[in-house]
């Protein structure tokens, strides 16, 4: 039976939720995949190109990343579905402009590794061990930040994170 499109709400900073460090998943049952399609839902209604389970409330090493095609079109075939991940190797260094979902309308330079391998458990239980790089590679990385309880503005510069939190209570005063 089909079930209705959910759209969950996304945990903005500076919720405490976000500090939580994420469980892995033991059970790759129905109440699994149902969470991540409402994931995908969430993800898709707020134009964001991942999003981590910790995002929505809930403490499981959860994430997804579905990112643009040539043709600028984010299309389901393209989405990683991420449980339990681990990073084994990490290569060269990057700088990407970074936004998140849970910073809404915040952008900044973070650097991070070039490129990665990652192992980590699809809706089934599968174990699938893949090759990243380029903007897949930071978005993992930003993404598995959340499982650890962790915001791409901790890895800014201490004057810049200085900045950003000064123009943020002033956005939250705002009602922004």
């Amino acid at each position: 039976m089909r079930r209705h499109k959910v759209i969950l709400d996304i945990v903005v900073y500076p919720d405490k939720r976000l500090r939580n460090k994420s469980t892995n998943v033991l059970e790759f049952d129905e109440k699994l995949h149902n969470l991540l399609d409402d994931m995908y839902e969430t993800m898709i209604t707020k134009e964001g190109i991942g999003l981590a389970a910790i995002q929505v409330g809930i403490t499981k090493n959860i994430l997804i990343i579905n990112l643009a095609n040539e043709d600028e079109k984010q299309i389901k075939e393209d989405l990683l579905e991420v449980i339990n991940p681990k990073i084994t190797h990490l290569e060269g260094s990057e700088i990407y402009q970074e936004g998140c979902l849970s910073v809404p309308g915040y952008y900044d330079d973070v650097q991070r590794a070039k490129s990665i391998t990652v192992e980590y458990f699809d809706r089934y239980g599968q174990k699938i061990i893949k090759d990243l790089d380029g903007l897949l590679s930071i978005a993992m990385q930003h993404e598995m930040d959340h499982l650890k309880g962790h915001l791409f503005i901790e890895k800014l510069s201490y004057l810049k994170r200085k900045k950003f939190e000064k123009e943020w209570k002033k956005k939250l005063k705002a009602g922004k």
